[in-house]
This record gives structure tokens, C-alpha cells and sequence, in this order.
């Protein structure tokens, strides 16, 4: 979807957070290719961070509008291509609460427990800003929480004092916080480089990662905010495969959705249709077997009918 969101913060908002993504870079890394529509997991780059800050009441995205997966509001800084301070600048204007959260566009492995946990860190002390660090223990300025108002005021102080951003690197700014640090080597990563592109292919193909990454894409694609226990689906899938035929397993969680959404949608309905669909084929299994009371040899069936024979 490429729908804008309300521009400008809402009036009197109060509690939870807002969110800018800077997403206008240059990506001279990947010989100038548009990073944050580069696909990892087959979503692009971008859409992945959305998804890890959806609960935001905005989310400012800081470059040139484009299609995406929810939406968004748009902006861009003047002169395009200024940095990353400058980006930061033009979009916390169109903010409103109290907490921000900073995102690059090139987090592959960025998910919303991250976000939620650098707020927490934020609301349980008194720093002005929770950032991750790399696996080399360098800052991430660009995977953060801060509080608004002094971002806002130390924005407009290093403005003041270089005579605008443009061009500024972060460290002016994270030199200026007082900041917390949390290490994190997955969410931290992020794609400059083609290298890190394969890297961040090839790791959420691992087996330990793929169903999550996969059940994310093809919600994504489809539309659907629902959380549903994957196991139980599993679970079901194995018993039709097993007890009825292979095809039946796809067809059968399909049933299981369609029924689900019939019945209202929600994890509750998945589940019990789930449960139905479980029942029957552990029935139909059963069936497999012999008959109940059948004869299961030929002396129980002369036993059974002496006259046989």
C-alpha cells in the first residue's frame, strides 16, 4: 500500500511511540541499486522494518514515496541526500509522542520484539536515548529509542552551532546523549554491502529460522495481522498427511482457515477449527486398521464359524 498516513502528530497524543525510518541513502555500497527494495526473504528491506515497528501511531519514512506493505507517512529533507541528521530532522516534526523510535531501511533481522525492548530499556531508566551495539561493540544510532523532546533539542543545538546538518555524521549527535547500550548481533546487522545481502539470504533460510521468516512473508503478502500457534497447523498437517494422504495435508489447512475466517477469524477459531480437523483425521486413521471384532487370522475365523472349511 502507498496510502500516506495523517500528516503532522495527533492532537494530544499520549503513551506509546512514534517511528521514523531513514530510508533515503545513497547505497554507493551496492553500486547506487535502491537498498531499502532490495528483497530479503522475498520482502523488501523496507517492508521488514515496517513490520518490526507496526504498533507505532506514526511511522515517518524519510525518502521518495513508494509502494509498501503498510502505510506510512513520507518525507523528504531539503537538500535530498543530506545525511542522516538532516533526514532525522525532517522527520520528527511530523511526530507527536514522547518516545521515537530511529530505524535505518536495511534491517533484515529487525523484529518487533527488538523494538519493544529498547522502549522498555528507555522507560525503566533515565537516559535520553537506548541504542544496540554491533558484534565490534560499534554504536547503531540508527536502531534506537530516544526521548523526543531532547532529540528534538539536540538536533536543533548542533543545527545552530554547524550551521544546518547537512552532511553531519551521527556521531555529533550520540556525542551530545546520554545513552544506553545493548549489545545485539542479529537485530544490529544491517546490509551495506552485496556480501551482507547473500548473508542475510542465506541466514533466514536456516532451518531453525526459515518457518518463522516464511509464515511472515506470505502474511505480509496476504494482508493478515494474525498470530496463530504454527505448531498446532503442523501438527494437524502431519496427522492428514499421515492418516489420510500426503495432498490431504495443504488442502486440509486451508479448509482450516477458510472455516477459521468464516467463523469470525482470530486465533480462537483457527485453533478450534483446527481441533476438528484433527479429530477427523485421527478417526480416519483409526479406520486403517481392522474392523472392530473382525477376525484377524484364519484360525480366529475358524474358531469364530465352526463349520467352515
Amino acid at each position: 500500500m502507498s496510502d500516506n498516513q495523517p500528516a503532522g502528530p495527533a492532537a494530544g497524543q499520549v503513551g506509546g511511540y512514534d517511528a521514523v525510518v531513514l530510508a533515503g541513502g545513497a547505497a554507493h555500497r551496492l553500486g547506487g541499486a535502491d537498498k531499502p527494495g532490495v528483497r530479503v526473504g522475498g520482502r523488501p528491506l523496507l517492508d521488514r522494518v515496517l513490520a518490526a515497528c507496526a504498533d507505532a501511531r506514526t511511522t515517518v519514512v524519510v525518502a521518495d514515496p513508494r509502494p509498501t506493505a503498510r502505510p506510512v507517512t513520507w518525507v523528504r529533507e531539503d537538500p535530498p541526500g543530506g545525511g542522516p541528521l538532516a533526514a532525522l530532522a525532517a522527520g520528527l516534526p511530523l511526530t507527536g509522542t514522547d518516545r521515537v523510535v530511529v530505524l535505518s531501511a536495511d534491517l533484515p533481522f529487525l523484529g518487533e520484539p527488538t523494538v519493544e525492548g529498547l522502549l522498555a530499556e528507555l522507560d525503566a531508566g533515565t537516559a535520553d536515548g537506548v541504542l544496540l551495539t554491533d558484534p565490534g561493540g560499534r554504536d547503531q544510532p540508527l536502531v534506537a529509542a530516544y526521548r523526543a523532546p531532547r532529540l528534538r533539542g539536540t538536533l536543533a543545538h548542533l543545527g545552530a552551532e554547524h550551521g544546518g546538518l547537512t552532511g553531519l555524521p551521527l556521531r555529533l549527535l550520540t556525542a551530545e546523549l546520554n545513552l544506553t547500550r545493548v549489545p545485539d548481533p542479529v537485530a544490529s546487522f544491517d546490509c551495506d554491502t552485496w556480501d551482507d545481502i547473500a548473508t542475510a539470504r542465506a541466514r533466514i533460510r536456516e532451518h531453525g529460522l526459515v518457518l518463522d521468516e516464511w509464515i511472515s512473508a506470505v502474511k505480509d503478502e496476504l494482508g493478515i495481522d494474525l498470530d496463530v500457534d504454527t505448531g498446532v497447523l503442523l501438527d494437524l498437517a502431519r496427522d492428514a498427511a499421515h492418516g489420510v494422504a500426503r495432498p490431504a495435508a495443504p488442502l486440509t489447512t486451508f479448509l482450516v482457515g477458510y472455516a477459521a475466517a468464516r467463523a469470525g477469524g482470530g486465533p480462537e477459531a483457527v485453533a478450534e477449527a483446527s481441533r476438528k480437523a484433527t479429530a477427523l483425521a485421527l478417526r480416519w486413521a483409526e479406520e486403517d486398521g481392522p474392523a472392530e471384532g473382525a477376525a484377524t487370522d484364519t484360525g480366529a475365523a475358524t474358531e469364530a464359524h465352526p463349520d467352515a472349511g
